[in-house]
């Protein structure tokens, strides 16, 4: 063997090493951010999870808001990158515990009973004004000292929580907004965050409050996280009083 086939023999080999070594290294860190985006998410490979859908507000039936029907939309490309199932219910079919299976609840307490239920036993430092008379503090969220008030058009809130408990250890993701606009913020906002919210929180709890900008004119495409308030809302509001 010449010098200029062995050349070209160990150019060969180098590249096909080189080749396989990439391969490898993209495989991997491909399989690790995916278990790390199934555990944040509860989702193994597999496994249900349950999507609790409200009505449209201040509806007469049990419509589902386009906006709504869009976080679905956001949440559900989620589930199925983690390759897991979704079952979809209404909240008030959802009559079953938390734990067992992963769990995406949109919707506020004025369109969905079982944010109602989670806020109370979860989240008890906040409370969401659900009056149907048109004042200043309709649809306000109250978190401690702190009230996020909804300016229509303007600036809308959002709670967006993640809640680790029950027997099987699986979370629930509270989308809780005051408008179906910002429920859509809110999993949009999952969507793309969700691996600075892994590394920050891991697979503990947090509760967090994103205001929405100006909707009329950039839909849910413009939210902003305004608050860290986990301690807060986990505190009951009688012991902040």
């Amino acid at each position: 063997m010449n010098d200029d086939v062995r050349n070209i023999v160990l150019g060969v080999i180098a590249t096909a090493v080189s080749g396989g070594f990439g391969w490898f290294s993209r495989t991997y860190l491909w399989r690790r951010a995916l278990r790390r985006k199934q555990a944040f998410f509860g989702l193994p490979t597999g496994s249900d999870c349950l999507f609790v859908v409200n009505r449209q507000m201040g509806g007469k039936d049990s419509s589902l808001h386009r906006n709504d029907a869009f976080a679905l939309l956001e949440i559900s490309a989620l589930i199925k990158d983690c390759g897991a199932n979704v079952q979809i219910v209404t909240h008030d079919t959802a009559r079953q515990g938390f734990g067992d299976r992963a769990e995406f609840c949109v919707g506020g307490p004025s369109s969905n009973a079982r944010t109602t239920a989670h806020l109370a036993s979860m989240l008890p430092g906040i409370t969401v004004n659900t009056d149907a008379e048109q004042h200043e503090d309709r649809g306000a969220i109250r978190v401690g000292d702190e009230v996020y008030r909804w300016r229509k058009g303007l600036e809308e809130y959002v709670v967006l929580a993640r809640l680790a408990g029950g027997e099987g250890g699986r979370p629930v993701f509270l989308l809780s907004g005051q408008t179906a606009v910002s429920n859509q913020a809110a999993a949009r906002y999952l969507n793309r965050q969700h691996t600075h919210l892994a590394r920050k929180y891991g697979v503990a709890s947090f509760c967090l409050v994103l205001k929405v900008v100006n909707s009329d004119a950039y839909g849910p495409d413009v939210a902003e996280l305004v608050a860290d308030v986990t301690r807060a809302a986990r505190t009951p509001a009688a012991a902040v009083a």
